[in-house]
This record gives C-alpha cells, sequence and structure tokens, in this order.
C-alpha cells in the first residue's frame, strides 16, 4: 500500500518524515484509545521505507516469560531463518540478542524496533522497562538511522511510566504522538477510499454511533443507509460493537469495575456532572482512586473534564465524548437487558423516534465541540482570541428566576460574546415562535448573571441549515451547517 492509505494523518505524517529524515537515533512513543489505528499508521509508514524493521506486540496477560518466547520466535524470523533459539533468560539478556544483530547491519540503513502494546509487554517486576531504557541510552542512541517506537493503547499507562515520568525513559524520548480519532472529514476519506460515498447527513449519524474509529469504520458496507449499518453492527448478536464495550474497558483497565461505574454514572447526564455530584452517585470517595480512575478515562477519550463559562477553576464537571460508549449504554446495553435478541428492524424503527432524536442532539453536540476549529473558520474568529466553552445557570430553590443553558460559546476578544445554539435536525432548522423565545430568554438570563459587559450574537449550528422565519432573521446572526464541519 502507498502512504496515501493513511488518511487525515497528515501532521502525524510529517513527524514521522522528521524521524526518518534524522541524522540521529530518535525515540517515539504513541499513544491513543484503543482501535484509533496506532499500529496501522506505523506499519504502513515503515514497511513500505527501506530499512529493517523489528516488530513485538506485548501479549495481554503473559508472564515475562511467555512475552520473551514472543520475542525470541521473532527474533528468529527476523534475523535466523526461523531457526530455534534458546529462550533469554531476561529482557536484558533479549536486547542483547536483539543488539549484536543490529551491530552486523550497515551504518548507512535505517533500522525500525517497534515495541508494541508495550503496557503489556512492561509489567511489574518484568524488568523489560529498565532493559529498554538502559539499551538505548547505552548503545542504540549512539547509532543514527535507529529508530524506537514504543506504542500503548493504555493511555494512562503510557502517560505515567514514559511521557509524564519523573525519570527513566521520559528523558530519552525525542518525540510523543496522540493519536486521535479521525474527524468527520477523515471519515469521508475513509469511506471514500473503500469506495463507500455517503452523503453528509449519513456520515454524521455514523459519527454518532462509531465515532472516527478507524476499525469500527470497517465494519460500514457500501450500498447500506446508517440506519442499516448501526442496526447491523450494534444490536445483532454477531456484529462488532454489540460486545465491544466490555472487552474494550477490560483490555485497557485494572480496576475496570470502578472505571465501569464512573462512566455509567456520568453518561446518566447529559450535559455533565460535578465531581461532588459523581462522588455521591458513585460511592467512590474523593482521593487518589477517584483521580487516578478519571484520569484513565479522560487519557483514554472516554470522558472529558471541562469548567463551565464562569466557574471557579476547582468546579470540574465531566462528560462522555465517546461517541461508541456513550450509544452504548444509552441504547445497546439496555436492549441487551431486555432480552429482545438479534432484531433485522430495531434500530431502522427506534432510530426515527423522540428519544432517538434526542438522544442525537447531544451526541451532535459533542461532535461540535470536536470539530471547534472548523466552527471558528465558519464564524471567521480564527484570528480572534477566544474564550470557548458552555454556560449553565441553575436558580436557587424558590427563586422566581428562569434557568438557562448555552450549549457553546465564544467569548471574544473583539467585544462580542457569540452564543451558539446546537440543533440536530433531520431537514432545514424551523425557528418558531417557541424556539425564539427560548433563545431569547437564555440571552436575557446570561445577560443578567454573567458580569462581563460585552454585545452578545447568537449564532446556529445545525445539521442540514436554517429555513427563514421572521423569527429567525430578527435572531440568528450566522448559521454553521455540517458541510461546514466537513470542509477542514
Amino acid at each position: 500500500m502507498t502512504k496515501e492509505t493513511i488518511f487525515g494523518r497528515e501532521t502525524e505524517i510529517q513527524i514521522l518524515d522528521n524521524l526518518w529524515k534524522s541524522s540521529e537515533a530518535e525515540f517515539l512513543a504513541i499513544y491513543g484509545r484503543r482501535r484509533v489505528g496506532k499500529t496501522y499508521l506505523i506499519r504502513e509508514y515503515f514497511l513500505k521505507k527501506k530499512c529493517v524493521y523489528f516488530e513485538i506486540t506485548g501479549q495481554k496477560d503473559a508472564s515475562p516469560q511467555e512475552q520473551r518466547e514472543n520475542f525470541s520466535k521473532i527474533l528468529s524470523k527476523a534475523f535466523f531463518n526461523n531457526l530455534p533459539l534458546r529462550t533469554p533468560s531476561s529482557w536484558k539478556a533479549a536486547f542483547e540478542l536483539l543488539t549484536k544483530e543490529i551491530d552486523k547491519i550497515p551504518k548507512s540503513q535505517h533500522v525500525v524496533l517497534f515495541f508494541d502494546e508495550l503496557p503489556w509487554l512492561a509489567t511489574k517486576r518484568s524488568g523489560m522497562l529498565q532493559a529498554l531504557d538502559y539499551y538505548w541510552n547505552r548503545f542504540w542512541s549512539r547509532r543514527s538511522k535507529l529508530m524506537v517506537v514504543v506504542c500503548g493503547s493504555a493511555a494512562s499507562w503510557m502517560l505515567d511510566n514514559l511521557i509524564n515520568a519523573k525519570g527513566g525513559l521520559h528523558n530519552r524520548l525525542t518525540k510523543t504522538i496522540l493519536l486521535k480519532p479521525y474527524n468527520l472529514k477523515g471519515v469521508q476519506q475513509f469511506l471514500g477510499y473503500r469506495n463507500i460515498h455517503l452523503n453528509h447527513k449519513q456520515i454524521l449519524d455514523l459519527y454518532m454511533v462509531f465515532g472516527g474509529i478507524p476499525h469500527y469504520l470497517k465494519q460500514v458496507e457500501k450500498g447500506k443507509s446508517a440506519l442499516q449499518i448501526i442496526n447491523k453492527v450494534c444490536f445483532e448478536a454477531d456484529g462488532l460493537l454489540y460486545d465491544e464495550f466490555d472487552r474494550l474497558f477490560r483490555s485497557l483497565f485494572s480496576n475496570a469495575e470502578d472505571s465501569l461505574a464512573i462512566i455509567k454514572a456520568i453518561s446518566k447526564f447529559q450535559y455533565g456532572i460535578s465531581r461532588e455530584d459523581l462522588i455521591k452517585s458513585t460511592g467512590i470517595s474523593s482521593g487518589g482512586t477517584l483521580n487516578k480512575r478519571l484520569g484513565e478515562l479522560e487519557s483514554a477519550g472516554f470522558i472529558q473534564s471541562y469548567v463551565p463559562y464562569g466557574y471557579k477553576i476547582k468546579n470540574h464537571y465531566y462528560r462522555v465524548i465517546d461517541e461508541y460508549c456513550y450509544f452504548y449504554l444509552r441504547w445497546i446495553e439496555p436492549f441487551k437487558k431486555q432480552g429482545i435478541g438479534a432484531s433485522k428492524e430495531y434500530w431502522q424503527t427506534k432510530g426515527k423516534t423522540g428519544a432517538a432524536i434526542t438522544w442525537a442532539g447531544y451526541a451532535f453536540e459533542n461532535i461540535c465541540f470536536k470539530h471547534i476549529d472548523q466552527i471558528r473558520k465558519a464564524l471567521e474568529l480564527q484570528a480572534i482570541s477566544c474564550e470557548i466553552g458552555s454556560w449553565k445557570f441553575t436558580p436557587l430553590k424558590g427563586s422566581k428566576d428562569s434557568g438557562a443553558q448555552i450549549d457553546l460559546l465564544f467569548d471574544r476578544e473583539d467585544g462580542i460574546i457569540s452564543l451558539c445554539e446546537i440543533k440536530y435536525s433531520e431537514k432545514p432548522f424551523v425557528l418558531d415562535k417557541a424556539e425564539a423565545k427560548n433563545i431569547i430568554n437564555k440571552m436575557e438570563v446570561f445577560e443578567k448573571n454573567v458580569p462581563i459587559k460585552k454585545q452578545t450574537l447568537v449564532a446556529l449550528i445545525t445539521t442540514i441549515g436554517l429555513k427563514p422565519s421572521i423569527w429567525s432573521e430578527e435572531l440568528i446572526q450566522n448559521v454553521v451547517t455540517l458541510e461546514d464541519l466537513l470542509k477542514f
């Protein structure tokens, strides 16, 4: 395959190009959510290069002895024509064998050592990390055109033990890559390469369930609608995403039960839950354990912590931002609990109900937060410094004041605050009298309770666009559509 098969990874390709051209040894750490395409990116990039490529993948729950047995077999295949080799007694001995073979390679030739799923290789008391540190520092770092690449899906482990670690390999890394899911444009390119050409709305409907995860998107079949695809992949017993949720969590987290309890609690609150309420909901006491679990979930890309606009910095809220996780908890898990069994029509009927439209509204809002750069460009705010966030006002009990929720706002240094209404709609959105009154109320509550006195303008972010009305002409200053989100 050619480099063109790696879609939506222009920044990462540029980093790899720079490392490849380097005259020194390089040590790269790549991390990100499971199934996001980390291994694919490294293999596709280096297997088309002229280099000696050595790859070992960690085996989940295998002993250090079993991991070294795997290493021995790969080493034999790479350098000894598959002749049986004795299993090294330690990782230090394993890297000594590898180093001897590297030394036989001409200095003019590139060498790439790829340690995939490093957290499964470098378990406690395995000595693997210490050996890797020693051989990089003592031997490999001195050789030009040698690159060590370490990769892991357990993002929190990668951060704790490598990227943010105070000692050891932290000081050895020359570059890190956080590989994120595709954006909407990347999904369109990915499907297009597979000769699957869907309109923007169909792509959005798939994205709200699969996110930008390449492995999930491979399940998309040509000639089928988003409703049909989602039904087959998520609600039929042999569908990839029918049982993916538990597998995903148990492969990433050693304390999966706590992590599951936390994400399930957060998912019940559409607009986020405060840390205080999360503690009450889960029964997990505030402190190191909760902080660690929340950090793990956030680094894995499942949740996001944020401070609502105008709140003090200590008031952290949490929301589920992984599309598949939220869809699973909202739809697939209840479906399985009901014991309905595989249904050929389940999502085709449910996908158009009021409950599904409500879920889609939240999912679309999350997607908009992941496409802030595209929204800024559509609003022509690239050159204007902005504070970006959401805002909520809840009146005290017994108060006659109205509450209000602002989906997204841009507090601009040019004296304007853009209040964004995010609306998922199956057709051009119609701003009727009731919706107009709701927006006017939000503006009034916001202006009354926010001390910053700037002019407020309303922007609408919607799927298909806006159908003009007397109310929209008066209230809506800008319209951002799904087409804008897919432009960049």
